[in-house]
């Protein structure tokens, strides 16, 4: 190893990542006690790369005839956007869908937990 290269591993800034962390998760969690809909299943907040996963029940069994858990919002954090990003589950088609970008995670829980379309919480 050269001088240099030393000199810039021993320099060089520890990379932190935003998201996730236990402030925001617990945030998330209790913000979850407000939604609208489906207030009678205790929903779970998982820490996944740059945000939170939402699971939940399906009570509805539209989605899981058994009542199983499924995936309900994934929220992510866009450091280089300074953003975040909400998802909904198409559960038809198997895949996560943009549901809207967002400045603050207050503004977004407020989407999830309104949810009027019942695009969320099925």
């Amino acid at each position: 190893m050269s001088i240099a290269s030393a000199l810039r591993s021993r320099t060089a800034e520890p990379v932190m990542t935003r998201q996730p962390n236990e402030f925001d998760l617990m945030r998330v969690s209790r913000s979850l006690e407000q939604r609208e809909r489906y207030k009678y299943v205790t929903p779970k907040v998982l820490s996944v790369a740059d945000g939170y996963l939402v699971r939940s029940p399906c009570c509805s069994r539209n989605i899981d005839p058994e009542g199983g858990e499924i995936d309900v919002a994934l929220l992510t954090w866009d450091e280089a956007r300074r953003e975040w990003s909400l998802a909904r589950r198409d559960h038809e088609a198997d895949c996560w869908v943009e549901d809207g970008r967002f400045a603050r995670l207050g503004e977004l829980l407020m989407r999830l937990n309104a949810d009027p379309a019942r695009q969320f919480w099925q």
